[in-house]
């Protein structure tokens, strides 16, 4: 069965029937649910979406756009950017329990980089529209979900300045600037 509609929707839909216990265990003990009292938890989940994938397949491309993010239940896979070379560059790998596409919910720009199933993978999607559903309906557990996103976005950028800093030592040129600065 696919989906329709804009974005183009990609892998296997199955519609939520309300939250297992395991489920609920299994999301709070991610970065992205941490702190959320019960109901709060069972309102956001009854608003995710399963999305199944065959390996190979692509969840989502750099530079599509993008309204919506997902946690990783089960599978691996693989975060590419294109060099400038037109190559793809590996970037990192997600197992469960991680989660990606936030950037698109906060900055509301287009996505930043292809992701790709290494193997079947289950991940629940949670649409920008509903994360404001959620913000009307629970404004506290919605600001606890975003201090949740930041954090991680947070340690990304903290491991992302330690991999430059890796990758420059040595070298007498500082690494590229960019028009934004950020310290720590």
């Amino acid at each position: 069965m696919k989906a329709v509609g804009f974005p183009p929707q990609r892998g296997y839909i199955v519609p939520m029937a309300g939250s297992s216990p395991d489920l609920k265990a299994f999301l709070l003990a991610t970065p992205f649910f941490g702190g959320l009292a019960d109901a709060s938890l069972d309102l956001l989940v009854s608003m995710m979406i399963e999305r199944r994938f065959e390996a190979g397949a692509t969840v989502v491309a750099e530079g599509e756009a993008g309204h919506s993010m997902f946690v990783v239940l089960s599978g691996e896979l693989v975060v590419e950017k294109l060099g400038d070379s037109g190559r793809a560059i590996w970037m990192s790998r997600l197992e469960p329990g991680d989660f990606f596409g936030e950037m698109t919910l906060i900055e509301m720009q287009n996505r930043s980089a292809t992701v790709v199933a290494e193997s079947a993978t289950v991940l629940y999607e949670l649409t920008a529209r509903s994360l404001y559903t959620y913000y009307k309906a629970d404004i506290r557990a919605y600001v606890l979900v975003m201090q949740n996103i930041n954090r991680e976005l947070c340690r990304r950028l903290r491991r992302s300045d330690n991999r430059i800093a890796e990758l420059t030592e040595g070298t007498r040129e500082p690494a590229q600037q960019s028009s934004a600065r950020h310290v720590n």
